[in-house]
């Protein structure tokens, strides 16, 4: 069996964070985007589900007004309730991190007040979806105070969360992409009926999608012509730049991706493949995903030929080499009926909750979600800073 086929040592020893302690994780969530709830949602499971007797950890909420607050590390305030998302509130007490020392620290800082140190941070769990959080923004700033954290890096993180540039990597790796369109905010407001016409080469039915959001945000399926400036109008609420694909014949098919130790291969999961409930959504969309628990259900592994899981799993974990990512990803691809894989996306920080997809593909295969939040803690803290 290949390298990228194994699953995680959870008995690998951990990387020292300094003599007598336990490593201290700062978990990052909220954000600026339209993700925000989601987000804090994912830092719920996490928070929930991470040893405790092995790692400390200081919550760090960012409001949607970008500020860094200490946040409660009850997870039943992050979790989904009905009716309510939940939401980091902005505070008169914002968290900084600065290096003290020699040491990475948080410090909270109030108005007429002394400076409070949290004392050292040895890796920062960034689960922050979307732009400001996933999109590079909030790696280059930990890239630049040389801390340690969890997942990809900036230019991977920049091209996963950007669909146009992620698909031009990926044709340029040699992988199948599917026909689509990238349309700037020039282009829409200077002539928009060159976009249409591009739009009907492509044929339809066509996904309009906000080129740097995620969680199905913003994303309609388009018939015909007269449905497709309101979409794209919808698309831009999220995003001035948009991915228009042609509409694809195929089973969604998704593949997770953990590195590997050292210089070993990327180790990828047993495929899953999402089946959405019919009659009550026409494709995978945020509700289906996070609000209502019959919206859609995971079969792993997925009911395809074998061949075709192997096929999967070398592609998946191409396209993670293909970006350069780091720590984890979800690759998602169709299965077309003539046994075509095309791939559609890398999302360099997929949905992490326990009903995740991501977490529920790595506990088919073997390794449950405290262990996967072991092993993505361990590879960021054996992870060296700077260029590598």
């Amino acid at each position: 069996m290949s390298n990228h086929h194994s699953t995680p040592d959870a008995t690998a020893p951990d990387a020292n964070p300094g003599a007598g302690r336990k490593p201290r994780v700062a978990i990052l969530f909220g954000g600026r985007s339209s993700e925000h709830a989601v987000s804090c949602v994912t830092a719920a499971g996490v928070m929930g589900a991470i040893d405790r007797s092995r790692y400390e950890i200081i919550p760090i909420g960012i409001a949607k007004t970008g500020q860094w607050v200490l946040a409660s590390d009850d997870t039943s305030k992050w979790s989904l309730s009905a009716g309510s998302l939940p939401e980091v509130e902005p505070s008169g007490k914002t968290v900084t991190l600065a290096e003290i020392g020699g040491e990475h620290q948080l410090v909270v800082t109030e108005p007429n007040h002394v400076p409070h140190e949290l004392g050292a941070v040895d890796v920062v769990f960034p689960l922050l979806h979307g732009p400001w959080g996933e999109d590079g923004t909030i790696q280059g700033l930990l890239e630049l105070s040389d801390t340690r954290y969890v997942g990809a890096g900036v230019l991977a993180s920049a091209v996963g969360m950007d669909k146009h540039f992620m698909k031009v990597v990926f044709e340029s790796a040699g992988l199948a992409v599917g026909p689509y369109i990238a349309v700037t905010d020039r282009q829409w407001a200077t002539d928009p009926e060159a976009v249409r016409k591009r739009v009907d080469k492509l044929g339809y039915p066509v996904f309009v999608k906000p080129a740097r959001a995620g969680s199905s945000m913003g994303i309609s399926k388009v018939d015909s012509l007269d449905g497709l400036d309101a979409a794209i109008e919808e698309a831009r609420r999220h995003d001035l730049k948009l991915v228009i694909e042609a509409g694809i014949v195929g089973r969604e098919i998704e593949c997770a991706v953990l590195e590997g130790r050292g210089t070993d291969a990327p180790r990828t999961s047993l495929p899953g493949e999402i089946v959405v409930s019919a009659g009550t959504h026409e494709f995978y969309d945020f509700n289906a995903k996070y609000v209502e628990d019959d919206g859609a259900s995971l079969s792993c592994p997925a009911d395809i030929p074998d061949e075709a899981i192997a096929r999967v799993r070398d592609l998946a974990a191409q396209a993670f080499d293909a970006v350069g990512a780091e720590g984890l990803s979800r690759v998602d691809f169709f299965y077309t009926p003539e046994g075509d894989i095309i791939i559609n996306e890398i999302n360099t920080m997929p949905g992490f909750t326990p009903k995740s997809m991501y977490p529920q593909m790595w506990a088919a295969t073997g390794v449950d979600y405290p262990d996967l939040i072991d092993e993505l803690i361990q590879l960021a803290l054996n992870r060296k800073t700077g260029l590598r």
